[in-house]
């Protein structure tokens, strides 16, 4: 088997609202690239209003890439850490509060995967119009490995606002 044929296909969502967002997630994407994730797709950057527990804050760049990756869910997960952190992410911040990154972990593969720090697909993937909708645009096919399509959880969250910006 080869190095390519060990990889397999996921998906990251981004999400920056402190400093120079699009700098931030391009920032990003450098640092995955190096740490020898490939990029396969890449979604435009769209504006979103922030969702969760803190709404009183900037408003979100939001983007997501379709990545191929020889790394394990944990060890792809503590890369994505990683990078948040040379990035400035504060690890203690408040949950959904102000940030200058932040990496998703949304799918890895085909199968579901569950540990007591990651959950694939994301929790909150079904429930997040800034996710969906950049992942239909780099993939208007995928599915959950339940076999749920995106597009179809995409319907129901249509009253989110999202606004597609520029390239990524």
């Amino acid at each position: 088997m080869t190095a390519d044929a060990a990889r397999r296909v996921g998906y990251l969502g981004l999400g920056s609202n402190v400093g120079n967002s699009v700098a931030n997630l391009r920032a990003a994407v450098d640092a995955l690239e190096a740490a020898d994730v490939r990029i396969v797709a890449r979604a435009a950057i769209y504006v979103t209003a922030p969702q969760g527990e803190v709404l009183d804050q900037p408003d979100f760049m939001n983007s997501a890439l379709k990545i191929e990756t020889h790394l394990e869910p944990l060890d792809l997960l503590d890369l994505c850490k990683r990078i948040e952190r040379e990035l400035g992410r504060d690890p203690e911040g408040r949950r959904h509060g102000p940030r200058p990154i932040d990496i998703d972990l949304l799918l890895l593969g085909d199968r579901a995967f569950e540990s007591d720090r990651l959950t694939l697909p994301h929790r909150e993937i079904a429930t997040r119009r800034f996710v969906l909708q950049p992942l239909l645009e780099i993939e208007p096919d995928l599915a959950l490995p339940d076999g749920t399509r995106i597009d179809s959880l995409a319907d129901a969250v249509a009253d989110q606002p999202v606004r597609r910006v520029e390239p990524l």
